[in-house]
C-alpha cells in the first residue's frame, strides 16, 4: 500500500461525506447524473459512481494539465467574460465554474493556444501575450475561485484555501519566434510550461504530424529546452515527434511533461508516446498526463482518424460559405461516426503507463474545450471522478490514485525548480 504525499493537507476521511472546495457542503452519486446512451455508444457499460471514490477524489489535489477553455473564450466570446461568463451555465462549453468544482479540480494548467497558422501567417507572439492575458483577466474576474499559481508550492496553498491554482502552459513553441528573450518574458508572466511545437514543425524541433526537418530539435531547440530548465518552465513534449521527444530527454536536466498525450501501444496515434520513451521516463522523473480525446484514446478511432480527418478537410475546402461548410462536416460526422471510448479506455492508457514507467509518472492532461468528441461519461470537467472511480475498480489503492489525480505533476514541478535554482548564476 502506498502512503498519501506529505504535500497533500486535505485528510482521506474513509466513512464520512466529502467535503469539495468553494462552498459546496458534500456531493453524492446522484451529483453526476449522465446522458443516456446512444447509438454510437451501444455495447459500452456505464461505471457507478460511489461515495468512497467521491471521497478518494475530492480528498485529493486534482492537477489538470491542459483546458483550453481560454481558447473557446476567444473565438466563441471575443475574450469577453462578459459574453461567456463561467459563473454561469456553459453548457455549451466543457468547462464552467460550478463543473469544476464538481470534478474536484484544485489546479489547472489553462492553455494558451497559439494557431499552427501563425507560423506562415505571423503574429505567433501577440496572439500568444493576447491568450495569457486572457488567463490572468478570467482570475481576476473570479477571484474567489481562482488564484494564480507559480509554483508547486503555491499550487498546494491555493489549494488549501478551497481554491483553484491556475498555471499557464503556451500551446506551440513557435510563440517565442525563436527567442529566448520571448521565452524568459513569458516565464515572468506567469507560463510554467511550453509545448515545444503544435501540429506543425517549429523553426526548431519536429512535430508528431509534420514531415521532419531535423530529426528531432535543432541546436538551437536543445538551448530552448535548456534555457526552459534554467528559468523553471516543464518542458512540454505532447504533439512533438518521438525523435523529439527522446532529443528532448538527452538533453534536459529537469523532469520533463507531456501535457496532454496517451500511449501509442494502445491507441496507435502519432499524438501518443511510444514504450521506449515512457521507458525514459523513469530515468527523467517526468509525468505522461493522460488526454481524453477520443481520437487519441479509442483504438479504432486512433487507427481512422488521419484519413477521417483528411476527408473533414477535403469537405471543409469545398464550400466557401461558413454555414454550407458547417453543415456539410455535421453530416458527414453524423454518417460515420468516431467511436467515442470509455473511462475503461482512458484507463487503459493509465495501466499501461504504470506498466512501462510506473505509478509515479502518470498524471491527467484532459484537453477539456480543445477537443469535440469525449469518451462516455467524460462529457466534461465535472467528470473527473470517474476516473477514480475506474482506478479504485481496478485495485489502485488511495495514496496511488491520489499521485495520478496530481502529486506526480506536482513533485515534477517541484524538481524542476529546484533544478532551475541550481543552474542559476
Amino acid at each position: 500500500m502506498s502512503k498519501l504525499p506529505i504535500y497533500f493537507t486535505a485528510p482521506l476521511l474513509i466513512g464520512v461525506a466529502c467535503t469539495p472546495p468553494l462552498g459546496r457542503s458534500a456531493y453524492t452519486p446522484n451529483d453526476y447524473a449522465m446522458a443516456p446512451l446512444d447509438s454510437t455508444d451501444q455495447g459500452y457499460e456505464s461505471i457507478r459512481l460511489t461515495n468512497e471514490a467521491l471521497r478518494i477524489h475530492h480528498s485529493a489535489t486534482l492537477v489538470d494539465g491542459h483546458n483550453d477553455l481560454p481558447g473557446e473564450i476567444r473565438t466563441k466570446g471575443e475574450s469577453s467574460f462578459d459574453k461567456i461568463d463561467i459563473s454561469r451555465s456553459q453548457p455549451k462549453l466543457h468547462t464552467d465554474i460550478e463543473r469544476l468544482r464538481r470534478g474536484g479540480v484544485g489546479a489547472q494548467f489553462w492553455s494558451a493556444y497559439v494557431p499552427a497558422s501563425t507560423i506562415k501567417d505571423g503574429g505567433a507572439m501577440r496572439y500568444a501575450l493576447e491568450q495569457i492575458d486572457l488567463i490572468h483577466r478570467m482570475v481576476k474576474r473570479y477571484p474567489d475561485v481562482f488564484e494564480m499559481a507559480y509554483t508547486a508550492d503555491d499550487i498546494v496553498r491555493i489549494h488549501s484555501k478551497g481554491k483553484i491554482a491556475s498555471l499557464i502552459g503556451v500551446e506551440g513553441g513557435h510563440a517565442i519566434e525563436s527567442s529566448l528573450g520571448a521565452l524568459r518574458m513569458f516565464y515572468e508572466l506567469g507560463v510554467r510550461y511550453m509545448t515545444l511545437t503544435h501540429s506543425k514543425n517549429t523553426a526548431w524541433a519536429d512535430s508528431c504530424t509534420d514531415d521532419p526537418e531535423f530529426g528531432g530539435l535543432s541546436d538551437f531547440g536543445e538551448e530552448v529546452v535548456l534555457e526552459m530548465n534554467r528559468l523553471g518552465m516543464l518542458v512540454d513534449i505532447s504533439h512533438v515527434s518521438a525523435d523529439t521527444m527522446r532529443d528532448v530527454l538527452r538533453i534536459t536536466r529537469a523532469p520533463v511533461i507531456a501535457s496532454h498525450s496517451c500511449a501509442y501501444a494502445i491507441a496507435q496515434h502519432p499524438r501518443n508516446v511510444p514504450d521506449d520513451v515512457l521507458k525514459l521516463m523513469v530515468g527523467n522523473g517526468g509525468v505522461i498526463m493522460v488526454n481524453f480525446y477520443s481520437g487519441f484514446v479509442d483504438p479504432k478511432a486512433a487507427a481512422v482518424s488521419k484519413s477521417y480527418w483528411n476527408t473533414v478537410n477535403d469537405i471543409r475546402a469545398r464550400y466557401n460559405d461558413p454555414e454550407e461548410s458547417k453543415n456539410a462536416v455535421a453530416a458527414f460526422r453524423k454518417e460515420n461516426p468516431l467511436p467515442r471510448g470509455t473511462v475503461a479506455t482512458v484507463v487503459d492508457h493509465i495501466d499501461h503507463i504504470v506498466k512501462m514507467a510506473g505509478i509515479d509518472h502518470v498524471g491527467m492532461g484532459s484537453d477539456f474545450d480543445g477537443v469535440d468528441l469525449l469518451p462516455h461519461q467524460l462529457d466534461d470537467v465535472a467528470h473527473f471522478p470517474f476516473i477514480t472511480q475506474e482506478l479504485l475498480n481496478r485495485g489502485y489503492s488511495a495514496g496511488d490514485i491520489h499521485k495520478m489525480l496530481g502529486g506526480n505533476l506536482i513533485r515534477a514541478l517541484r524538481e524542476a525548480e529546484q533544478i532551475a535554482r541550481a543552474m542559476k548564476p
